[in-house]
């Protein structure tokens, strides 16, 4: 009955910076095959990064002065933290799949540059467009639907965008250096059961913002989202013929941009 709370826990340690240590460590414990396990727990990460993204969001949103500013404010601030919760694990794959593919049209060159831990200029302005992209369309959102859809379009997108991602390790297979891949565990496709775990997880989420909002276009972000997952399921498949750890925090990446864009021009 404890075993998904240790495979939580575990995946919560594995993809943040929120301390899972001590007792608590040696209770949850470490396999290669229970982090093989947790990554049916991504979107619950996703849960628990986006809420507290989505309240330091909220907060700054309410106690900054009602100025054109603000939105672009909270914006950015609760950006930074995002990013300080998990550590860039996700930008850090998108810079690293951004420098292989661009820096080389061979397949394996492209993974020995993945696995370069210098960023290339490729890597940089990947990065550059994603955190302005993501910062600027939460704005957008905050000043035409408001405080509280901003909000919970926020947290629907950390969600969402480690939901997706999951169809990438079913359906490709793992390349690279398996062998010294941080991802070596999840090499393995997802089973079956792992994926429905996954997404009870992010269908309990969307149902909670689309109860909460109901009239907030949750739709126009989910196929924002979903065609972002395409687009990077056939970038992987075509340039590397599978996936690396790196392709799917970029996937993860790619898709949170794109529930964003989808809510803002749903809006519209």
């Amino acid at each position: 009955m404890l075993q998904p709370i240790r495979h939580y826990l575990l995946a919560v340690q594995f993809f943040t910076r929120i301390p899972v240590t001590g007792r608590l460590a040696d209770w949850v414990g470490f396999s290669p095959a229970m982090l093989r396990v947790s990554a049916s727990h991504f979107p619950g990460v996703g849960w628990l990064v986006g809420a507290l993204t989505a309240a330091v969001f909220g907060t700054l949103l309410w106690l900054l002065p009602a100025q054109d500013a603000s939105p672009w404010v909270a914006a950015a601030l609760s950006t930074v933290f995002g990013v300080l919760l998990t550590g860039a694990f996700h930008e850090d794959g998108l810079a690293d799949l951004a420098d292989g593919l661009g820096g080389s049209l061979d397949r394996e060159r492209a993974l020995d540059i993945m696995k370069d831990s210098r960023i290339g200029s490729y890597g940089a302005l990947a990065l550059v467009l994603a955190v302005l992209g993501k910062t600027a369309l939460l704005a957008l959102i905050a000043q035409s639907a408001g405080l509280w859809p901003a909000v919970a379009a926020l947290f629907g997108a950390h969600v969402t965008s480690r939901f997706l991602p999951l169809f990438v390790i079913r359906t490709l297979p793992h390349v690279g250096d398996t062998a010294a891949s941080k991802s070596k565990p999840l090499a393995e496709a997802i089973s079956t059961v792992g994926l429905l775990v996954g997404m009870l997880w992010w269908a309990l989420a969307l149902a909670l913002v689309a109860m909460v909002f109901p009239t907030s276009p949750w739709a126009a972000a989910l196929l924002g989202a979903v065609l972002g997952l395409g687009w990077m399921w056939r970038l992987l498949r075509r340039r590397l013929q599978g996936f690396t750890g790196d392709g799917l925090g970029a996937t993860q990446q790619v898709c949170e941009l794109m529930f964003y864009l989808g809510f803002a021009l749903g809006l519209s």
